[in-house]
């Protein structure tokens, strides 16, 4: 809830706010560009569609904390907000520098959920509105002078001095008139889901067998026309000894359109169910297993990206190009999910591993509107490039990064184009976070 009359005025029913920086998504990008700019003085609002903050992870389920560390040494290439994340979810002390594993896993979505909902409330220079879309821009020049919201008030109206586009859509800057890039054929989607009372195998090579003999049966599902595509299965006892948590659903689609979205949501509630009633009849293991949950929402890899001041190249991340307004580092594989059934594996062909490489805060800067940034996975970057760079921790890192330039723009009254990304470097270093020194 709004509760800062600062934010607030009324102009009959529609209310007006006026916070300094306005954060349209509540991801893993929004979440923590949400915090970086609250604690750096800037009055915040921040709006996410569900009721609970935290993106791919809280609602899609997905507990994993890609991109934090490098494959190589485990090392942690994002601190700051990131580290901070993992250290309050159990994971590790706060002053860690290297990780047992390059992609952890949180022990548990919900208490994920309340660690965002109590880290936002801590921060009294930032509201919250759940349940409620940035719906549409006005744009003035080379600024956008008013967000719409929708929600159950109606309609709504943010004037703030800079907007954060972490809708992972682009559709903020999309609307705005933004040069925008959008691949012809785009990642397929996933829906997450949970299944409980599964019989797990008491070691390693009966787990591997358990995994042989699901792939199997979801194989057998797919030539039976049963199921339009899959990948892996990946299916893993990450949350309880006897709850298996399954990632495998792959639903071609656009998750900028709604039209398509809907149909999607629909496709992987059915592709779920259909891998559940197969292993509960096929695999002793599942016979007396139920269907805890799934999503809530699907997974969307890929869809708008900014063209932004500059575009972050797949050979820039192989080559590992340092840039002297890096930001944020990302590590994260090549991870481009094909539109086509890939039996015990999410990608086709050898997986492509970059080491650390930087990710410059130009391409967080949107051309043509002066007073946006973007943050996660569609910051301005190709293809190839993106699938490495929009994991939930490199968003997550770069949406500290977001917060941390709209703050320092406002204090000194500048477009984000404007301040140098030299300066916004050497703010997040000051804060402990910040881009790895390559060189």
């Amino acid at each position: 809830m709004v509760t800062d009359t600062a934010l607030v005025r009324s102009t009959g029913d529609a209310p007006i706010y006026t916070p300094d920086i306005l954060i349209c998504g509540g991801g893993c990008a929004g979440l923590v560009a949400a915090l970086a700019s609250a604690r750096s003085g800037a009055r915040t609002l921040l709006v996410e569609r569900a009721g609970f903050a935290g993106g791919i992870i809280t609602a899609a389920g997905l507990p994993y904390f890609d991109g934090i560390a490098d494959s190589q040494e485990k090392r942690i290439v994002t601190p700051g907000i990131p580290l901070e994340l993992l250290a309050a979810s159990g994971v590790c002390t706060p002053d860690a520098t290297h990780l047992p594993s390059h992609n952890p896993t949180i022990p548990n979505i919900e208490a994920f959920k309340h660690l965002a909902d109590r880290l936002l409330r801590a921060e009294r220079n930032l509201d919250v509105l759940f349940h409620t879309f940035a719906c549409e821009v006005l744009v003035r020049g080379d600024r956008i002078e008013t967000v719409y919201l929708a929600n159950k008030a109606g309609l709504g109206r943010v004037r703030p001095w800079v907007v954060i586009d972490c809708t992972g859509d682009a559709d903020i800057a999309a609307w705005a008139g933004v040069p925008i890039d959008k691949a012809p054929e785009l990642q397929p989607m996933t829906l997450h889901f949970r299944i409980g009372n599964v019989r797990r195998p008491e070691d390693p090579e009966g787990m591997r067998d358990l995994s042989r003999r699901c792939r199997e049966v979801v194989i057998r599902a797919y030539e039976r026309r049963e199921l339009p595509m899959f990948y892996g299965p990946g299916v893993g006892f990450r949350f309880a000894p006897d709850e298996v948590y399954v990632h495998a659903v792959r639903v071609r689609g656009d998750g900028a359109d709604p039209e398509d979205l809907t149909r999607a949501e629909m496709q992987g509630r059915a592709d779920a169910w259909v891998m559940f009633e197969a292993w509960k009849r096929e695999v002793p293991e599942f016979s007396d297993a139920y269907f805890i949950t799934s999503g809530p929402y699907i997974g969307v890899r890929e869809t708008r990206r900014i063209i932004g001041e500059y575009v972050l190249t797949e050979e820039d991340i192989l080559k590992s190009r340092p840039f002297d307004d890096a930001i944020a580092t990302g590590c994260w594989y090549l991870d481009l999910h094909p539109n086509i059934a890939t039996a015990g594996s999410a990608n086709q062909g050898q997986k492509v591993q970059p080491g650390p490489y930087d990710i410059p805060y130009r391409s967080l800067l949107p051309r043509k509107i002066s007073n946006l940034l973007v943050a996660g996975r569609c910051h301005s970057a190709t293809q190839l490039a993106a699938s490495s760079t929009r994991v939930t921790a490199t968003a997550m890192a770069m949406g500290q990064a977001a917060g941390t330039a709209a703050a320092l723009a406002v204090r000194r009254r500048l477009s984000v184009h404007e301040l140098p990304g030299v300066e916004v470097r050497e703010a997040l270093e000051r804060r402990g976070a910040g881009p790895l020194r390559l060189d």
